[in-house]
């Protein structure tokens, strides 16, 4: 892995381009979602533990230094570009005001950003998906709940067309098409028929994570998102698990983080607890393992799932729901300065 980050060092040292075009080729050639160093960062999972830091320092430096390169090699075809006469004089008089980025999707980027620092990898997959994936592979009885009209979107012409109600779809398709190790963090927007409040929308994100491999165990998983929460929203961050029940982990538990806004003292946002609930997690149960075709006996995992909204109502003190999917421009321009 090091000798391919060295020769790829060397490569992006001696990168050249003749026009603008060329330019955004090695871009997507080297920094896109397939690009090269993309695809180094994926294989870093199957680095031995002892040499992750010293790998994962090498290609942090890799990619910093090929966006540099390629900005410059960007930067020169712009500054050619300035220097001649073509003027647009269609174009408005008046300044056009940069973009920023949505609050959901500044989270969901810190969020994917923390675990893919943790070795978990970026997976996703389609929102209508069909009732195995979603319900029967996740250990879902028949008569659960979850797959009642009150829960769920269903295609009425195909009844077994669903909009998924969790991102736990998109873990069901790693597994049945991967055998283990598997470490990925699955980012999402899911649907559930429900009356939208300020509480509570008929759509929302989350991100759920998955992590199989021989000897895992629960101290894994409670070291792994104490990391997060410490990361996500500051050192002094505590968490505790409570006992809990999902289908598809046994043992399952909630796990709150203490409350961001007093410290732990008790505040309205808290109701006095000094605690927040931000997520589900638990052991991967050995019939979600076998129905995707893993052999439970050999290996084990752990699974978590928190709502992206959850995270931005804490982090941004957001008090109603409907403000993230009402795209008012004077709410959305209060978070310009955390892009």
């Amino acid at each position: 892995m090091l000798e391919r980050i060295k020769q790829m060092m060397a490569e992006v040292e001696a990168l050249k381009a003749t026009s603008a075009e060329e330019a955004e080729a090695l871009r997507v050639k080297y920094l896109s979602k397939k690009g090269d160093i993309t695809a180094l960062m994926n294989d870093f999972r199957s680095v031995p533990a002892e040499l992750k830091k010293q790998v994962g320092m090498a290609i942090n430096e890799l990619k910093n230094r090929a966006t540099e390169r390629i900005n410059e090699l960007k930067a020169s075809f712009a500054s050619v570009d300035a220097d001649t006469d073509d003027i647009d004089i269609t174009r408005t008089a008046y300044p056009v005001e940069l973009g920023t980025r949505h609050p959901l999707t500044i989270v969901r980027n810190e969020i994917v950003d923390i675990f893919s620092r943790l070795g978990f990898s970026l997976a996703e997959g389609p929102e209508v998906e069909d009732d195995w994936h979603v319900f029967s592979s996740m250990n879902f009885p028949d008569d659960h709940p979850a797959r009642d009209m009150q829960d769920t979107f269903f295609v009425e012409s195909h009844p077994d067309i669903i909009l998924r109600t969790h991102t736990s779809s998109v873990q069901a398709r790693i597994m049945e098409r991967q055998q283990p190790p598997i470490r990925v963090i699955c980012p999402g927007r899911v649907y559930r028929n429900e009356a939208i409040s300020a509480r509570a929308h008929c759509f929302f994100h989350q991100v759920e994570g998955l992590y199989i491999d021989k000897d895992v165990s629960f101290t894994d998983l409670k070291q792994v998102l104490l990391l997060f929460a410490k990361e996500m929203f500051g050192e002094d961050t505590q968490i505790r698990l409570r006992p809990s029940y999902f289908p598809f982990t046994e043992p399952s538990a909630e796990m709150d983080v203490s409350c961001t806004i007093c410290g732990g003292k008790g505040c309205s946002m808290c109701k006095g607890s000094g605690w927040l609930e931000i997520l589900g997690c638990g052991m991967v149960h050995p019939n979600v393992l076998e129905a995707n075709g893993i052999d439970s006996t050999i290996y084990k995992g752990y699974a978590f799932g928190m709502g992206i909204e959850r995270i931005a109502n804490l982090k941004y003190q957001v008090k109603d729901l409907r403000l993230f999917s009402e795209n008012d421009v004077r709410f959305l321009r209060e978070f310009e300065a955390a892009n």
